[in-house]
C-alpha cells in the first residue's frame, strides 16, 4: 500500500465500537487488501499511539430491497485496533466525552 491513508478509509462508529473504547480498543475500516502490520503502522502514524494487536474481519453483505429492486449492501474490512494503555485517539475522545 502507499500511504497511510489508502489503508485506514473510516472509523466505525457504532455502540458496540463506543464500549469497546473502554478496553482500548478502536474501531476502522481499512483496504481489503491491507495486512495486520501495515494496520498497526498506519493507526501509529496517523494517530501518534502504540499499536498492541490488530483483529481483522470481513463484515459480509446484508440483503436489502428498495422499492422493487432487491440487492446487497458491500462487503467491506473491519479492523479492531488494540492501543496500548494510558493512550487514546483524540477523534473519538472528543465524542466520548460528550456522551457523559
Amino acid at each position: 500500500m502507499n500511504s497511510v491513508y489508502n489503508v485506514i478509509v473510516r472509523p466505525v462508529i457504532s455502540e458496540r465500537s463506543f464500549d469497546l473504547m473502554a478496553q482500548n480498543k478502536y474501531t476502522f475500516e481499512v483496504a481489503r487488501q491491507a495486512a495486520k502490520g501495515e494496520i498497526a503502522d498506519a493507526v501509529e502514524k496517523l494517530f501518534n499511539v502504540h499499536v498492541e494487536k490488530v483483529n481483522t474481519l470481513w463484515v459480509k453483505p446484508k440483503n436489502k430491497r428498495v422499492r422493487y429492486q432487491y440487492g446487497k449492501t458491500r462487503t467491506w474490512k473491519k479492523a479492531v485496533v488494540t492501543i496500548a494503555d494510558g493512550e487514546q485517539i483524540e477523534i473519538f475522545a472528543n465524542q466520548q466525552s460528550d456522551e457523559d
